[in-house]
Parts: structure tokens; C-alpha cells; sequence
């Protein structure tokens, strides 16, 4: 086994668990969202009694959801993929073409990682909170910020899977 592939291997073996807690994080976040908006609604049109906050709460809770799922998506391999051109192509060239790919997702999820953490910084500066609840909205860009740093060590998996695929005969 190369040092590329333990690199690859061992970083697997870290990242699995906690992508998999952080994707059963976003996904108790999901059910409570379906319960609170069951609720409400119900609530709304039976006794005309709707849930305050509930909206602002269901906006923290898609933070949470979609967030939490992205690198656990992107570890099992999930995300949509098209490779009707680049399944024609040799081993090499769809190595080649997984670098070039790998860098820029790569470039963009650290680019976007380091712009939510400024946004965190913002936030919690000019002291911005819901309307009704009355809420800091920081830590809900901090939670952002923690699941786009996660999707960027996967990135980083698969771009050293491309490199391990553009290097191999």
C-alpha cells in the first residue's frame, strides 16, 4: 500500500463517523422540522393558535439539515454525477480530468468555508437576531461554517483519490 493510499485510508476512517453523527444531526433536525411545521399548520387552522417563531425556527433547522448532510453525501459517494463523456476516456485522462475537477471543488469549499467563518464574525458584531424570537443568528452560520469545513476534508479525500487515479497505470 502507497503512502497515498494510507493518506486516503486513514482519513476515511476519520471522517466516516463524523460525517455520519453530523448527518444524524441534520436528519433529527429534518424530523423535527416536518413535527414543528405539522404542528403549526394544524394549529393554525384548528384554533387559529399558529406556533410563533415557528418560521425562524424552520429556517435554523434547513440550516442544519442540508448543511449537516452535504459531506455525508459526499463521502458515500451521492452527489450526481455525469460521466457519459468520461467513461469513453483512458484511466489516465479521467485521472487527469478528477485533479482539475478535485482542485476547483476544492478551491471553491475552502473559498466558501473561509467566507462563513467572516460571516460568523459579522454576525455576531453587528449582534443580528431573528425578529420574533429574538435569536443570534452567528451560531447558525457557525454551524454552517463547521459542515462546509467537513465537505472540504472530503474534497480533499477525493482529490487525493483522483491523484492516486491520474498517477496509477
Amino acid at each position: 500500500m502507497s503512502r497515498l493510499e494510507r493518506i486516503i485510508s486513514s482519513l476515511y476512517r476519520a471522517m466516516k463517523p463524523v460525517s455520519w453523527v453530523a448527518n444524524s444531526i441534520g436528519l433529527v433536525a429534518l424530523a423535527a422540522m416536518m413535527f414543528l411545521t405539522a404542528v403549526d399548520v394544524t394549529m393554525r387552522k384548528a384554533a387559529n393558535m399558529p406556533i410563533l417563531g415557528s418560521y425562524e425556527l424552520i429556517q435554523f433547522m434547513m440550516v442544519v439539515c442540508g448543511a449537516f448532510g452535504l459531506a455525508h453525501c459526499a463521502i458515500e459517494k451521492g452527489h450526481v454525477s455525469v460521466d457519459l463523456v468520461t467513461s469513453k476516456l483512458s484511466h489516465k485522462a479521467r485521472g487527469l480530468i478528477g485533479i482539475i475537477t478535485g482542485l476547483i471543488g476544492l478551491a471553491v469549499g475552502i473559498v466558501l468555508t473561509w467566507q462563513a467563518v467572516n460571516y460568523i464574525f459579522i454576525l455576531e458584531k453587528s449582534k443580528q437576531a431573528t425578529s420574533v424570537l429574538i435569536a443570534p443568528l452567528y451560531p447558525f452560520a457557525a454551524l454552517f461554517a463547521f459542515s462546509c469545513a467537513l465537505y472540504c476534508i472530503v474534497l480533499l479525500i477525493h482529490f487525493f483519490e483522483f491523484l492516486k487515479e491520474g498517477t496509477t497505470k
